[in-house]
């Protein structure tokens, strides 16, 4: 009896998205990491090839997902029709509490990342392009400026400022881990006040008297 041939099954499309997906319910799953590539993929029921065809390490994915962060809070900030005349203040207020908002739906994930996988120090690598992200966003604020106020220290000030703000951020970060106030609400306070210091330093007077001080010295 003549019987139709049957189709070979067809493997799930695998997206960079899905295997992030698949990664952070792992590890939450398992309070903790797969030991290697090939059980996290065994597990969650894909193959290696599909696994290294975005990344090539736990390691990158860990940092792919805060920058999937950073996005998200980009996409969102950009959604809001008032956003284009907010000041710079409320630009960085925006940004904080966005991402605040999308680490606090990530609560377990972030805490797991940066703290409960006693990695220590080395749990930073994982900011790596999180933190480049954030300083090009601050830097892309001060180009916004007066061009002829910031011409003088603009080499200076941009990456000066843009540092000083990532510490601040990783300063609020820590604070956020450790906040066990109702709705994170001392973190809320602990961002108002944060932006406002980075703010003032949007006024570049007295660095710039600085510059033109240490110039004369030299001359003299």
């Amino acid at each position: 009896m003549a019987t139709a041939k049957k189709n070979p099954p067809q493997k799930e499309f695998v997206t960079e998205d899905k295997i992030i997906e698949l990664y952070m319910n792992d590890v939450l799953t398992h309070n903790g990491q797969a030991a290697n590539v090939y059980l996290f993929c065994k597990r969650n029921a894909i193959e290696e090839t599909q696994f290294y065809q975005f990344f090539n390490s736990f390691g990158s994915i860990r940092q792919e997902i805060w920058v999937k962060f950073f996005e998200n809070a980009e996409t969102i900030m950009a959604q809001s029709p008032d956003y284009r005349s907010y000041s710079e203040k409320d630009r960085l207020l925006a940004l904080y509490y966005t991402i605040f908002e999308i680490l606090t739906l990530n609560r377990t994930y972030v805490s797991w990342s940066l703290r409960d996988n006693r990695q220590g120090l080395r749990n930073l690598a994982d900011l790596k392009l999180f933190r480049t992200r954030f300083r090009d966003f601050v830097e892309q604020l001060l180009k916004q400026q007066d061009p002829e106020k910031f011409r003088k220290v603009r080499d200076v000030t941009e990456p000066v400022l843009s540092e000083g703000a990532w510490v601040q951020f990783l300063f609020i970060l820590k604070y956020w881990l450790d906040d066990n106030s109702r709705g994170f609400e001392k973190t809320d306070l602990i961002i108002e006040k944060s932006v406002n210091t980075v703010v003032s330093l949007l006024d570049t007077k007295p660095l710039e008297n600085l510059i033109d001080l240490g110039k004369f010295l030299w001359k003299n």
